[in-house]
């Protein structure tokens, strides 16, 4: 494992932009209790707000792509939407073809039409509207629903479609209009989920424009990033520090006050979004918080982040259908890291190297893996 971590941050280290260790720890820091949560220990009753430290650093690191791209006039929706197929597709069809194939044996046939209605709608980047249509994140039934996380990146993809269209217009000709547009939307957004959780929780929970807000905190985030680094360095260094430290204490605290009975989104999604926003700013030039998130564990638990989210959440529904584990979840949690090794081993490292796949062969089998699910 210690071999492909070295690997993988040798070849980031060569990418065009700057590779930064801290936000693979960060998704380190985020997914340990996503999964956890899911497992329904009792001190990870807030482990669920690592889903929205993930929509923060989506939006930072596709709006600093985007940007990079632009200024250099190598922008093209063909490009960007490839490397989001290559990013995504592999790994979660791979996800959804298994959970298909196993619950033949495993689920009766009421949960198998409700499984077949999900998968249908996840390469259709749809699958947070199906789940709102069912009501309900929190409650005992979700805990039977193999793809019901998928909900968050139908939003994140969503979110995909129609942003680098703003970017590559507004960009570099009417930066200003651009910036104020984001403003707008960014306090719709936030009013939207702030209003729609105290009326309906389901809405609020799962609907892009109620989420798109803390998606464009990591997109103001990356425009302030850029901007300051065509300026001199004359900020304090005990600032970055104050602020790193600051936003990784309003995450620990999330996770440690926070459960199934807060209202959240609404205000209480403030203190993790903003917290991450904190770190990513202040770990530019800070060192404490920067090292603790350099930790090789956590960027390498960071690195199979991605299909560790997509991984357990089968493996625990199954194991509640089979009735197997009860009391030991821990061992659930094993088998979902072997696998996820294994999936960023040998599908999502391969399928994002042109040299393995060929960008003809990523759209034919994007469209065909769709038709297939579907």
């Amino acid at each position: 494992m210690m071999k492909i971590l070295k690997r993988e941050l040798n070849k980031k280290n060569n990418d065009k932009l700057k590779y930064r260790p801290q936000i693979d720890g960060l998704r380190g820091l985020a997914i340990i209790p996503v999964v956890l949560f899911h497992t329904n220990f009792k001190f990870f009753d807030g482990g669920y707000i690592g889903v929205d430290i993930f929509f923060v650093i989506s939006g930072f690191l596709i709006t600093m792509i985007l940007i990079n791209d632009v200024q250099k006039k190598q922008f093209t929706l063909t490009n960007f939407y490839e490397r989001r197929a290559r990013r995504i597709l592999p790994a979660l069809y791979l996800v959804v073809f298994c959970s298909l194939i196993f619950s033949y044996f495993v689920l009766v046939p009421e949960h198998l039409v409700s499984l077949a209605k999900s998968a249908t709608s996840v390469p259709l980047f749809f699958s947070n509207f199906f789940f709102w249509s069912e009501r309900g994140y929190f409650n005992n039934a979700a805990e039977l629903k193999p793809l019901i996380h998928t909900w968050s990146l139908a939003v994140e993809e969503q979110f995909y479609i129609i942003f680098p269209l703003f970017i590559s217009i507004l960009y570099l000709g009417r930066k200003r209009i651009l910036l104020s547009l984001m403003i707008i939307i960014f306090l719709l957004s936030l009013f939207a989920s702030f209003y729609l959780t105290k009326v309906h929780f389901s809405t609020a929970f799962f609907l892009p424009f109620t989420r798109a807000w803390e998606i464009l905190i990591g997109c103001f985030v990356a425009f302030y990033i850029n901007m300051k680094g065509n300026e001199p360095k004359t900020e304090y260094k005990i600032n970055s520090e104050l602020i790193s430290l600051l936003g990784l204490s309003l995450i620990i605290y999330s996770y440690a006050t926070f459960n199934k009975s807060t209202l959240f989104p609404y205000i209480s999604a403030l203190l993790p979004t903003l917290g991450t926003a904190m770190i990513i700013i202040g770990t530019e030039k800070s060192t404490y918080v920067k090292s603790l998130l350099s930790n090789r564990l956590l960027i390498y638990t960071g690195l199979l982040g991605y299909s560790l989210y997509l991984i357990h959440q089968p493996v625990f529904v199954f194991a509640r259908h089979m009735y197997i584990f009860e009391g030991n979840e821990l061992v659930l949690v094993l088998i979902s890291l072997i696998l996820a090794y294994f999936s960023y081993k040998f599908i999502e490292t391969p399928f994002r190297r042109k040299n393995f796949f060929s960008s003809k062969f990523i759209w034919y089998a994007s469209l065909f893996g769709a038709l297939i699910i579907i």
